[in-house]
């Protein structure tokens, strides 16, 4: 983004302002910003205050980078690219009303549309951020499509070997089948000030996926979610309350009914790292199957880093621990089980309107008693990999495709399976 607002001018410049651009030309803003500090002298001339600024900004001190731009362009009114970088540095502050009120002078002007588009990103945050103050609502919906290896999560080779039947050959339906897809979804959400720093929230989603093929008809799912909850700022920290319903269903028939509850602390460490511990509840309903009724007991902790360096890449890593109980009639310590989930994810910005996200994922899920068929306790371990690539048409508009890997190995046969999912997709927001 640096490279993108960087300024070029034509004039002489004195020596340390030279030696500020060309380290940051290089993409070394912090050696810049520890040479600028060794040159406090220089502060207040125009040409250093850019640079420096700018330095200050990309190694994570805005709080000295803005002092810097303010000075240069209270001289200098009329350079955009220096006004854009003070809306920067406003937003990493957390002055949304001073950062909105710069980006909107320089949209006025017509930038470049490589500039307008990173523009167009802040004002996005800005409008998300801004729920604090003001009621807002927004929606979206989106189509898209693509092929799934393994519709119905089956294993690849139908015959197995069960200890307490002996050699078993699975119906259709329990064996590996692939199909192309129609994707369908829509959704909205709101946030109500109610207090300084105090909002409701509120939302709900529909999503379908409709195989193509006549026998993978079957597998067709749709989700319909809804959640409620409060959030409350103060300060560096995020508090979040939500209590949420959804229901899956296969073949147009409830599969799974889902109530929760979950509470969230973030904590902003500084303006490029975030952490967050969480909590959560779940009671898992099958009607179809009321013996895998459970409850769900969840807590875990994650971490957020951004870096000041080319595509602006940002890290997040996430572990999770679990005990899922069986809650049947007749309780089944087969279905109950520990689960423990580690999550990684880098998302990349490589050029103006691009995003570009990969992620690996592994949970070892561990069963108290053994299986009634198999005479064995499971053992499962999921692994997963996903990217995916989006391309921003317009503010409204986004187009992305994502690609998923699954594998999950298991001490009992009848469920390994492997899946690969490729998904392209269309989705307005209004």
């Amino acid at each position: 983004m640096a490279a993108i607002l960087l300024f070029a001018c034509s004039k002489s410049f004195a020596a340390p302002a030279d030696e500020l651009r060309a380290l940051l030309e290089q993409g070394r803003s912090a050696d810049a910003y520890a040479l600028g500090r060794s040159h406090s002298e220089e502060l207040g001339k125009p040409d250093f205050d850019f640079y420096y600024g700018i330095a200050a900004l990309d190694s994570g001190h805005a709080g000295e980078g803005v002092l810097a731009l303010e000075r240069y362009v209270v001289r200098f009114p009329d350079n955009d690219r220096a006004r854009l970088e003070l809306a920067r540095g406003y937003f990493v502050l957390g002055e949304l009303v001073r950062a909105r009120e710069e980006f909107e002078t320089v949209l006025r002007k017509g930038p470049p549309p490589a500039v307008q588009a990173t523009v167009e990103r802040f004002m996005d945050s800005i409008r998300a951020q801004e729920t604090r103050y003001a009621a807002t609502a927004t929606g979206y919906v989106e189509i898209g499509g693509g092929y799934d290896s393994n519709v119905n999560s089956g294993i690849g080779n139908p015959v197995i070997s069960v200890p307490t039947l002996g050699t078993v050959q699975l119906a259709q339906a329990g064996v590996k089948s692939g199909s192309s897809f129609l994707h369908l979804g829509a959704g909205g959400s709101m946030s109500h000030p109610v207090a300084p720093g105090v909002a409701l929230l509120g939302g709900a989603s529909a999503e379908f996926k409709l195989n193509a093929g006549s026998f993978d008809k079957q597998f067709d799912q749709g989700a319909l979610a809804a959640y409620g909850g409060v959030s409350v700022i103060r300060d560096k920290d995020l508090y979040r309350a939500t209590f949420s319903l959804s229901t899956l269903e296969v073949d147009y028939n409830r599969f799974r009914d889902t109530a929760s509850l979950g509470g969230e602390w973030h904590r902003q460490v500084d303006e490029l790292n975030t952490g967050s511990v969480f909590l959560q509840y779940a009671r898992l309903q099958y009607p179809s199957s009321p013996a895998r009724d459970a409850d769900f007991y969840g807590a875990g902790a994650g971490w957020r880093r951004a870096f000041v360096a080319p595509m602006q890449p940002v890290f997040q890593v996430q572990a999770l621990l679990g005990h899922e109980k069986n809650d049947a009639s007749l309780v089944r310590d087969d279905l109950t089980r520990n689960l423990y989930t580690l999550r990684g994810g880098l998302a990349l910005t490589p050029a103006a309107r691009w995003g570009v996200s990969a992620g690996l994922s592994y949970t070892r899920s561990r069963f108290k008693d053994a299986d009634p068929l198999f005479l064995a306790k499971r053992d499962d371990d999921y692994y997963g990999f996903d990217a995916g690539v989006s391309y921003r048409l317009t503010r409204q508009l986004t187009l992305r495709g994502d690609y998923l890997h699954s594998d999950n190995r298991s001490n009992i046969e009848l469920y390994k399976y492997t899946r690969d999912l490729v998904t392209f997709r269309a989705r307005y927001e209004f």
